[in-house]
């Protein structure tokens, strides 16, 4: 591997040297000065997904594979990509920079600590809940009613035993003892702020707005109220410009925020969406989980408010996933053909999600290294019968060499997209309820839905304070098109549950939890971080 130094990767893109800041030799943060007066002019390509198995159908290896063979076909191509977050990188999944001959890099930098702008994020998310706990401590001008305060404390970490705590044990000194919790900071709303910010002036407009809890009178008190804006803004200051980084074979890399997508909308920044149109023919942009989360997010939460439409979407199939969805799949269990033509199914309403919202689809069939040429063609004939191009992908093996067939179906995909047909499927003139009845129904499968009585009064009092327009962003299970886990391709007849909700008002957004949603994750019995090392000098181990 030959990487170059980043100043020349930022040539490629035709990115003069003053607009960076320079983080080492292989990273760098881009000046928002480069769109001054430079049009988006690029299409957006999405990468989603077939609904999961825990260790992931490989979404950021074909983003980057594919971005490196639209490169090999002569195309101007970046992968716009999330950042990870520690969680899930000591957690379940282990690194998230690609992997084999299809990575970012440099990989364990961008896994860990990358740029600061996770640990910026997570401080600014603490100083707000600091500042609303000192405003109330010093005589709680604004009437905060301790028990209705919203704003939680946040870390970028799995830790199950922070999810609720009692907080103020230690007499009037140190404020009154109330319940709280932490979040990871994936889902801290700022994240969601960060990757929905078309600006600075945006991102303080936003930031101002975030609701930290109501007062005795029952209305809401933001952050603008409790004075944190500036300071918090502070903060993020660095953390709002795009990181530019390469693949495995130079190809530019625009690599920012990382929202999750079970619990937030799951895809990277705004800004870094624009740089990769404004620079290049193509940005590959890697959206969370399968496409009933990040795609239909993209289209349902993130398109509304920044404007940018697909010109195509990749769903990323893979054998196990399929056979899984028609099994399931136990462990080192050989999918069999009838596993596999089961779990079609998911594929097929995955495949019809993404044609509702009048976006042109094309099916990649990851390959990994146990697969069989049949199983992989079994996908692909499949994906053709039902009107859908598909390409098998060896892009883990091969890199960009590996996903030239995929590279040219999605080339004549998007180029006879017509943008004007790539609509939202929920309209944000629709109430509330109704937008989560549709979502639910129309993209889930759901016969019905059923509202908890706290989850519809806090939706009621959301519309009542003025919030009944704004897209609601599902907290949902990434395993399973339902509301259950355990429930396999593409169930119908059943009943999702709202059990919860939250106002995001600074995102713009109204979260709504479905199921047994929690927003802080916790360490499974064998985490990641039980591989992962350093030797004497400094190389890290076990992060791939």
């Amino acid at each position: 591997m030959n990487l170059k130094p980043i100043t020349e990767i930022a040539a490629q893109l035709g990115i003069a040297p003053e607009h960076l800041e320079l983080y080492g030799k292989l990273s760098a943060k881009v000046s928002l000065d480069v769109l001054k007066g430079r049009e988006a002019k690029g299409k957006l390509v999405l990468i989603t997904a077939t609904t999961p198995t825990t260790s992931g159908e490989g979404k950021t290896t074909v983003s980057i594979g594919l971005a490196q063979a639209l490169v090999r076909l002569g195309k101007k191509a970046v992968a716009t990509l999330r950042e990870p977050s520690l969680g899930p990188v000591f957690g379940m999944k282990g690194g998230a920079t690609g992997g084999g001959a299809s990575m970012v890099h440099p990989a364990e930098r961008i896994n860990l600590h990358f740029n600061g702008d996770f640990h910026a994020l997570t401080s600014a998310h603490n100083l707000l809940a600091a500042m609303m706990d000192a405003h109330i401590h010093n005589g709680n001008v604004l009437k905060l009613d301790v028990n209705n305060l919203l704003w939680p404390r946040c870390m970028d970490m799995n830790d199950r035993a922070l999810r609720q705590i009692v907080v103020g044990l230690g007499g009037k000194t140190n404020g009154p003892a109330r319940e709280t919790g932490f979040v990871i900071t994936a889902a801290s709303e700022i994240m969601a702020i960060l990757a929905l910010a078309a600006d600075r002036e945006d991102l303080k407009r936003r930031l101002g707005n975030i609701v930290v809890g109501f007062d005795t009178e029952g209305k809401a008190v933001n952050a603008q109220q409790i004075g944190a804006v500036g300071a918090m803004s502070a903060l993020l200051a660095d953390a709002i410009l795009p990181n530019l980084v390469q693949t495995t074979e130079n190809v530019p890399a625009f690599v920012h925020a990382g929202p999750f997508a079970n619990i937030a909308h799951g895809t990277c920044s705004v800004i870094a969406q624009r740089m990769g149109m404004a620079f290049a023919e193509y940005a590959i942009n890697e959206t969370g989980f399968a496409a009933d989360l990040g795609a239909q997010k993209y289209f349902d939460v993130v398109m509304p408010q920044a404007g940018i439409r697909p010109s195509v979407a990749v769903i990323i199939a893979t054998v196990k996933s399929l056979a899984n969805q028609g099994g399931p799949l136990k462990k080192d269990e050989m999918p069999t053909a009838d596993q596999i033509a089961k779990g079609t199914a998911n594929l097929a309403k995955h495949i019809a999600n993404m044609k509702r919202y009048g976006v042109p689809v094309v099916v990649a069939v990851n390959r990994f290294p146990k697969d069989t040429e049949e199983q992989l063609q079994q996908i692909v004939k499949f994906s053709e019968s039902i009107g859908t191009p598909a390409a098998v992908a060896e892009v883990f093996q091969s890199g960009g060499a590996g996903a030239e067939e995929l590279a040219r179906k999605v080339i004549a995909a998007a180029e006879s997209t017509d943008l004007s047909k790539v609509q939202s499927l929920i309209p944000l003139e629709m109430p509330l309820e109704q937008k989560i009845e549709k979502t639910a129904k129309e993209v889930y499968g759901a016969e019905k839905v059923v509202f908890e009585s706290a989850a519809r009064k806090k939706l009621e009092k959301f519309t009542a304070l003025g919030h009944g327009n704004k897209p609601v962003c599902m907290a949902k299970t990434q395993y399973s098109l339902t509301d259950n886990a355990e429930l396999r391709g593409a169930p119908t007849g059943w009943t999702l549950k709202v059990t919860d909700a939250f106002l995001s008002a600074g995102a713009g957004f109204v979260v709504v939890t479905v199921g047994d949603m929690m927003l802080m994750p916790g360490l499974g019995k064998t985490p990641a971080a039980l591989k992962v090392d350093v030797d004497t000098q400094g190389n890290i181990t076990g992060m791939s």
